[in-house]
């Protein structure tokens, strides 16, 4: 149920949470779900003692993200970045090690760092010309920094390339979904006939010959543009 309602009503979320934390309270998964629930409305006090014991009971780094941000939302942005500092990135998947740098950035920019904050985003996935599951909020993240940097600009552009990389996201999920999407412009389909999307190569045989595929790699201009026709119907967001 905190699943379920934990988008629309964050509150009615996490007294779900905690219900099920009298409960199972010695279960790392119920653990993190009081901290998420509990950061969603603001009680980063409560998120981060939640979040540690999640950690102490499942060994696991992957909410440091939130340790970090939540550390900031109870005012201690150095406390944030000791955090951060104290685990080692490579250990850490891909999309944590994103989220964390942009947890960083934020705290960088709590301390008035923000040369230090771009900086921090200066990731080997900050790539702008191919999306991921990780992408746009990495781009707005950026954005956000250099227009606090004065660099109106590029942040347009950055920000630009977050929509357009959410956009190609929504596309290629459709692709999974087994919609079809029709591009007038599309780049770097594989030689395999594939497409390139945050998690791997989603096979075409079964799509129509006349209708091109839309990559999530998509064109640096940023000019693909899609149309879905969607012939799933609804369905049920089991999580």
């Amino acid at each position: 149920m905190a699943a379920r309602l934990i988008d629309d009503d964050p509150e009615l979320a996490h007294q779900h949470a905690l219900a099920a934390s009298r409960s199972a309270g010695r279960v790392g998964v119920v653990r993190e779900t009081v901290a998420i629930t509990a950061y969603a409305v603001g009680d980063f006090a409560l998120a981060l003692r939640e979040l540690r014991t999640h950690r102490r009971i499942t060994g696991s780094d992957e909410q440091l993200p939130l340790i970090v941000d939540s550390e900031r939302g109870v005012g201690r942005p150095d406390r944030a970045l000791e955090e951060g500092r104290a685990v080692d990135r490579s250990t850490l998947t891909v999309p944590v090690r994103v989220q964390l740098a942009i947890a960083m950035s934020g705290a960088r920019l709590d301390l008035g760092e923000t040369e230090r904050a771009l900086q921090e985003l200066d990731i080997p996935e900050a790539d702008p010309d191919r999306a991921f599951e990780w992408s746009p909020a990495l781009f707005s993240a950026r954005a956000a920094v250099l227009e606090e940097l004065g660099r109106h600009e590029e942040a347009s552009e950055w920000e630009r390339r977050a929509q357009i990389a959410a956009d190609a996201l929504d596309a290629a999920a459709g692709v999974a979904d087994r919609e079809v999407i029709v591009v007038e412009e599309i780049d770097l389909i594989d030689d395999e006939g594939g497409v390139d999307v945050a998690s791997g190569v989603i096979p075409v045989d079964d799509v129509d010959a006349d209708a091109a595929v839309a990559s999530a790699e998509y064109a640096v201009d940023g000019s693909a543009r899609s149309d879905v026709d969607d012939r799933s119907g609804d369905r049920e967001d089991e999580r």
